[in-house]
């Protein structure tokens, strides 16, 4: 496995211990539909939430969250559309990142934020 997807699949893990932390139960990880992929979808109370992880050991290019364009989100949107109509959910649903930065020392900054695709 190539070393961007050993840090993507850390990264997710990482991801899915924080927010367990913080009361979200995980439901799935890497929902697949058609060409979409969907990180964790998690839930807390009667909102479903999907979750774009995104880990990056460095800021040269950006930080991790700026790696979500608009065509990124439509795919995550597309998915999460065929999820909802095959679990029949009728609650509120939003869509967040979880942002990893890894810094040279290896220590890693975490950062949740919701309702990530809102205008």
């Amino acid at each position: 496995m190539a070393a961007h997807n050993d840090l993507g699949n850390w990264g997710e893990n990482q991801a899915a211990g924080f927010l367990a932390k913080k009361g979200f139960e995980i439901i799935e990880k890497n929902y697949r539909k058609n060409h979409s992929e969907i990180d964790l979808i998690v839930r807390k109370d009667k909102m479903l939430i999907f979750v774009e992880v995104k880990t990056r050991s460095g800021t040269g290019f950006g930080m991790p969250e700026e790696f979500v364009n608009v065509t990124k989100a439509r795919l995550i949107m597309r998915a999460a559309e065929h999820y909802i109509f095959d679990k029949d959910w009728h609650f509120d649903i939003r869509f967040d990142i979880v942002s990893i930065l890894i810094s040279p020392n290896g220590k890693s900054e975490i950062c949740h934020i919701e309702d990530a695709f809102c205008k």
